[in-house]
């Protein structure tokens, strides 16, 4: 049966796309196939449903996703009454029901639609549904009391209409308010109840948006500095001297375009870091000469410069009521609506209160959902050498949002605050040394060639490595290596994990662990798997990273490994040992080695599953295995699969990543006795906090 959610308000400005934007990923990480119905729509795009198509790979018709246009229904409801209206968006509500598992539904926006007892409306169309109800309560500006006396009221209404609620959330309440107004929640109502301070930074308009507002035309920018964050206006008018104390961190500087002095001078302070400011709107269609915007194009890369033929004035009038919003082109923002939703609101207990039954199916996005849910549950520390590499910057702001784990980047403080700062990324950097304050995830930035753990680290390497002649002197110099440091502070105990090779190779990101880490006593070598994400299932790939050519040994203990890595992460281990022909009906030096290599892992431990020689068709499709190894356990349904050699693995990942979409979250790197993971130079943000994500888990099971 389709278990469908109702998420409604009860008055505009309530904030509730933070909620609608949770919950559905809360149901994507139980079921692959979840539907989105919005009974009544205005003309023109949902931002919101474009969000959700764009983010959870949505494969709807976008045409079942509407009920009507509200023009249509008000005209409806006044001609034929509200019985007909309600009969007709229950017939289409059930034709996306009958398609999928569960189903997401958006209420109304109470934002000029022309229907009366708007919410009496959405409690009945929840009943007729069968849907459960999620009611957002926006109280903005409102004191602990008054928030208590909405939350009551809007309960009081939707219960007295009958509706299953499986909680309330009060939304955008003052920070200062939203304690008391838990406690005095939590003690009158059945259901949970949660409570969401207001999050300035989804408030906070783009850059993006004040052009589209303004109609402005771009003179300088690039697509980072557009997608920054306005926090504040200031208006350019005095002097230099006297106007440049007034900036303040991501404000956007609004100056009349003759103003060279003011517009050179606001950048070259954002180029010197104080402060960080968001971009410059230029008023009345003046422009400053060519030597000018050179200057500013230089003073500060990427940084937009804005220009409109309207006054001052005006366009203070058109920005003032501006507010942020979450689209599909705001990717940051979602991810901090998400980190504020999973902060605030018990996930595990709603899960529970929406009775979604979890799919057989795990498709590549509820792999990742369960990542990231894990690591969470038990937060661990990851040092990222690369502090200051874009990627890395904008997977640590997801990182500490979402709360997956504390960390530490790497690299000159000043530098890498001021990368962040022009690519609008809100990290609080903790100074080396800072003692954090709050449960929060947080992020501190450290120099290897300033910190006081230099001179420690110097003397454990140069005693590690003494018998290959390092001194003290020349560990001094080596420590001060990001990868080195890294790893030394995992070794010491000072982070969990780490995670490197955004713009490393793979050499320098492993060397270190080798050297200082080692292999784990029962590991004889180093080896790596990758986690492929088919539409339907996970497999376990391995070794597609580490080991040119192994022999029947190393071969076996990559299958111990690779077996032991699946089950830490959900995937029972059906291990196939992969050649080029199946059972007894090849030989060869090649079929010889992996035939050893299986007996080797029977031997080892006979608990697994384990078949080889086998094809790769023989290891994962049924109707091959029922020909070729009809008796076999592990043949049709393989989930650990393990390649001969590098060759012949990294280049089937390759294939199959590329051929068949699949996800390919890895390297994972397997056998040190501490965590390390090493990342493709070309890895994607997602790809970062997945591999981190992982590397935190690997940190609990060791821990």
């Amino acid at each position: 049966m389709t278990r469908s959610v109702y998420v409604t308000g009860i008055g505009r400005g309530d904030g509730r796309q933070v909620v609608e934007l949770g919950v559905m990923e809360l149901l994507t990480r139980q079921v692959d196939r979840v539907g989105v119905f919005r009974p009544l729509m205005h003309e023109g795009p949902d931002r919101l449903y474009d969000l959700l198509r764009s983010r959870y790979r949505l494969s709807q018709p976008p045409e079942t996703v509407f009920g009507m246009r509200y023009e249509k229904a008000a005209a409806l409801q006044a001609e034929l009454g509200t019985d007909e209206l309600v009969s007709q968006l229950v017939d289409r509500f059930r034709a996306v029901a009958d398609e999928y598992e569960a189903v997401l539904v958006l209420g109304t926006d109470y934002a000029d639609t022309q229907l009366p007892a708007e919410l009496a409306l959405n409690a009945r169309l929840a009943n007729e549904f069968g849907a459960s109800v999620l009611p957002v309560v926006g109280t903005q500006g409102q004191d602990a009391e008054s928030v208590t006396a909405e939350v009551r009221n809007a309960h009081h209404a939707f219960t007295s209409l009958g509706c299953d609620l499986v909680a309330m959330i009060a939304n955008r309440v003052r920070d200062a308010e939203a304690g008391e107004a838990a406690r005095r929640l939590g003690d009158h109502l059945p259901e949970p109840v949660y409570v969401l301070p207001e999050e300035p930074a989804l408030s906070a308009p783009t850059v993006a948006q004040v052009r589209d507002t303004l109609g402005a035309e771009v003179l300088l920018g690039d697509a980072s500095g557009l997608a920054r964050d306005v926090r504040d206006f200031v208006f350019g008018g005095a002097h230099l001297p006297a106007f440049l104390p007034a900036l303040t961190e991501g404000c956007m500087v609004i100056t009349p375009g003759d103003r060279a002095d003011l517009i050179v001078g606001t950048l070259a302070a954002h180029s010197a870091g104080a402060p960080a400011i968001a971009g410059v709107v230029l008023t009345l269609d003046e422009q400053p000469g060519e030597e000018a915007m050179a200057l500013a194009a230089r003073l500060a890369p990427g940084t937009p410069v804005l220009s409109v033929p309207g006054g001052s004035f005006p366009t203070a009038a058109e920005l003032f009521s501006l507010e942020g919003k979450l689209t599909a082109a705001t990717p940051r923002k979602a991810e901090i609506a998400l980190g504020l939703f999973e902060t605030h609101v018990d996930t595990g207990r709603l899960t529970e209160h929406l009775s979604v039954v979890r799919s057989e199916r795990v498709t590549p996005m509820m792999f990742e959902h369960e990542l990231v849910g894990r690591s969470r549950d038990d937060r661990r520390h990851i040092v990222l050498p690369e502090g200051a590499e874009e990627r890395v910057l904008r997977a640590a702001e997801v990182l500490l949002r979402r709360g997956i784990c504390d960390l530490t980047l790497l690299g000159e403080p000043t530098a890498v605050r001021k990368r962040a700062a022009e690519l609008g990324i809100g990290l609080a950097l903790l100074d080396d040394g800072e003692v954090a304050s709050g449960p929060q995830a947080t992020a501190r930035v450290v120099d290897p060639q300033t910190s006081p753990l230099r001179e420690r680290f110097a003397e454990s390497y140069a005693q590690l490595r003494a018998h290959k002649g390092v001194t003290f002197e020349l560990a001094h110099d080596v420590v001060a290596d990001v990868s080195y440091f890294g790893t030394l502070m995992v070794r010491e105990g000072l982070a969990d994990g780490m995670v490197s090779g955004a713009v490393h190779s793979t050499a320098a990101t492993i060397r270190p662990a080798f050297e200082v880490i080692k292999t784990k006593p029962d590991a004889s070598i180093v080896s790596s798997v990758f986690f492929m994400c088919l539409a339907d299932r996970v497999l376990v790939y391995g070794d597609c990273a580490v080991n040119p050519d192994p022999n029947a040994e190393q071969l076996a203990d990559i299958a111990v490994q690779s077996a032991a890595t699946a089950a830490q992460f959900g995937v029972e281990p059906r291990i196939a040992m992969l050649s080029y022909s199946t059972g007894t009906s090849g030989s060869g030096s090649g079929v010889d080695k992996v035939r050893e290599a299986t007996a080797l892992v029977r031997e080892r431990r006979p608990d697994l599953l384990v078949e080889g020689p086998i094809q790769y068709d023989a290891a994962v499709e049924p109707s091959v295995a029922a020909t070729k190894l009809p008796e076999s356990k592990v043949a049709g349904q393989a989930t650990v699969l393990v390649f001969p050699d590098l060759n012949t693995g990294n280049n089937t990942y390759k294939a199959v990543q590329r051929s068949a979409g699949a996800v390919a979250v890895g390297p994972v790197l397997q056998g040190l006795r501490k965590p390390v993971n090493d990342l493709s130079r070309g890895a994607l943000v997602q790809d970062i906090v997945n591999t981190v994500a992982i590397t935190a888990i690997q940190a609990q099971a060791q821990s």
